[in-house]
């Protein structure tokens, strides 16, 4: 067992002293691997990132999300967008709520841009009328402060709970609660502030918007003259799978309650969040999958270059092969000293491919619009890939060198 042990050592030095004889080749050797290594970190910490990204915006989305929104207006053949025609209502989505078991929560949403008003301060931002649906659906929690209660939706209490963006601007370091602030001339008074949440995977900063309660939207601020109209209504599913079955069974209940025959278009329209993001999920891992396999190429034309390179040493080394069998050596032995050199150089070419390609993961994060997240996992593959390269691209230099006959190879010049 020690002797064993002493040999693996002996053969590893002879390969290092081999290895710094010609340093430049085994640079030169070893640049496939490197960049290959780099190469493949770097896309996979890419592809990991954009991974990431989607999995942060189902989060800040909630879980199992459906759309109901309003549908399209034509007029003078001229088609208006999504919500042009004022179909959705408040007590549609109640009603899917009730009937329909699988719909956990329904949340009606009536949104639009204005302008915000506290003292010398103002601010141009979303302003939502919903209910504390909505924040259930989407598992936003109070920072401090309360949400809206029963009355405040019964009785359309000016009342608002802010984003952390719209805090800052408008109140800086100053405690919002109990606070007035004015949207289109009607004061609304502060009473919770919403835990911050940051930019979805749109780029849209998720705190910078006022939500007020549904009721008070539509009576007292933006102007509806179609009573219980909203812009759209939020479902939860009960699960992810049954987003996928549910559509059907709503389409039917919208359609009846909506009055339309047979011969009439939806004028509404259902958008089932979860499947788009679990679709862009599964397109973003096939397309990681594909930029680490395009980037392991350089792996393997690496693994070329380092079998070109010991058949090259073989040659060169003919001579020393003969004198270390007529001393002894065994053919495994010089196949053990030939692979062990070509290991090495994967290894060590590998190691710094890995710096470089947590570095350049590093500065892709800082010099551009991608998310790169590493994992020891994707450190971890490539370099041991680099290892198997050097290891089968190695084998056929070194049995070639263990074939040498020992008085030919002691006669080579």
């Amino acid at each position: 067992m020690s002797k064993r042990r002493m040999d693996t050592s002996v053969i590893f030095n002879i390969a290092i002293r081999a290895i710094r004889a010609n340093k430049m080749r085994s640079i030169l050797t070893s640049l496939g691997i490197i960049i290959g290594v780099a190469a493949v970190i770097i896309m996979l910490a890419i592809g990991n990132g954009a991974q990431q990204s989607i999995q942060n915006e189902m989060k800040s989305m909630g879980a199992n999300i459906m759309m109901i929104r309003s549908g399209v207006a034509t007029s003078g053949g001229v088609r208006g967008g999504f919500g042009s025609q004022p179909t959705m209502r408040a007590s549609d989505g109640n009603a899917i709520e009730e009937k329909i078991s699988k719909i956990k929560l329904a949340a009606p949403v009536l949104n639009e841009a204005s302008q915000i008003i506290h003292g010398n301060a103002n601010w141009s931002t979303s302003i939502t009328g919903t209910d504390n649906r909505y924040f259930e659906i989407k598992e936003w929690s109070l920072d401090y402060g309360r949400s809206f209660v029963d009355t405040d939706i019964k009785n359309a209490s000016k009342v608002a709970v802010l984003g952390q963006t719209v805090v800052n601007e408008l109140f800086g370091d100053v405690d919002p609660l109990n606070k007035t602030i004015r949207i289109k001339g009607v004061p609304f008074v502060v009473i919770g502030v919403l835990e911050k949440r940051g930019e979805n995977g749109m780029g849209q900063d998720q705190d910078d918007a006022v939500f007020i309660p549904i009721s008070t939207a539509q009576k007292k601020l933006m102007g509806i003259t179609i009573p219980d109209q909203v812009n759209m209504v939020m479902l939860q599913a009960i699960d992810s799978q049954s987003t996928y079955t549910l559509q059907d069974e709503i389409k039917a209940l919208l359609r009846q309650r909506h009055n339309l025959s047979a011969n009439k278009d939806d004028d509404f329209i259902i958008m089932n969040l979860t499947q788009m993001m679990e679709m862009m999920e599964s397109s973003t891992k096939v397309l990681t999958i594909l930029l680490g396999s395009i980037a392991s190429i350089s792996l393997l034309v690496g693994g070329i270059g380092i079998m070109n390179i010991m058949l090259v040493s073989v040659t060169e080394r003919t001579r020393e092969i003969g004198i270390r069998m007529a001393i002894g050596a065994r053919s495994w032995d010089i196949r053990r000293q030939f692979l062990m050199e070509s290991l090495v150089l994967s290894l060590i070419g590998g190691l710094i491919g890995v710096i470089i390609g947590i570095g350049g993961s590093y500065l892709v994060g800082v010099f551009t619009s991608m998310k790169a997240v590493l994992s020891l996992f994707y450190i971890v593959l490539p370099f041991s890939f680099a290892g198997f390269v050097g290891l089968f691209f190695g084998y056929f230099p070194a049995y070639k060198a263990s074939l040498l006959n020992p008085i030919n190879a002691l006669r080579y010049e």
